[in-house]
């Protein structure tokens, strides 16, 4: 049926019933029960990606009010909506290297006990899905920085990602212990 025979009303009852049938994420999880969807972002030179599920919220860099005593991983406190919100330099905590806050440069805002952290990151690569079939071939992580929180590698394409946990981050003491 052409769809300039709907009336308005017609049409308008169409679209709702056609996006009602696609759930967001559902079919293509349907079809591939065994496809994972991770936020991608870059620290440093390594690609990782975590659950949807364990991101809040992606931001672009917030001003910072220095908080004195604590790690030189623990950039300050912003001020997001009204909460206070301790931000990490995630690849100075993983590597020792300070993050260069640029254009590229995102927040991840993640869920931990207590309220919310934000991690400065190099940059935000976009979602992606991950298969069972790229995480057959997956291998450990070598790198002794990361092997806690990197539960596998994945290789996608010609990209090799860590699958990061930002739970198992969240829960580690020396995260935990920011004050010097």
């Amino acid at each position: 049926m052409n769809s300039t025979a709907f009336t308005p009303f017609e049409q308008l009852a169409d679209y709702e019933r056609r996006s009602l049938a696609h759930v967001a994420g559902e079919p293509e999880q349907i079809e591939n029960p065994g496809l994972w969807r991770g936020i991608c972002f870059r620290v440093g030179k390594r690609l990782f990606a975590s659950s949807i599920g364990e991101i809040s919220e992606l931001l672009v860099n917030q001003p910072l009010t220095h908080v004195p005593g604590t790690r030189d991983w623990m950039l300050g406190i912003a001020n997001i909506r009204g909460n206070l919100v301790p931000v990490v330099d995630l690849g100075r905590f993983l590597f020792d290297q300070r993050t260069q806050a640029t254009d590229r440069s995102r927040l991840l805002l993640v869920r931990q006990h207590g309220g919310n952290v934000g991690l400065l990151v190099d940059e935000i690569i976009g979602q992606r899905s991950i298969g069972d079939e790229h995480r057959d071939a997956a291998y450990e992580e070598e790198d002794e920085r990361v092997a806690r929180f990197v539960s596998d590698n994945a290789t996608v394409g010609e990209q090799r990602i860590g699958m990061f946990s930002m739970n198992r981050l969240t829960r580690a003491p020396d995260f935990l212990q920011a004050a010097l």
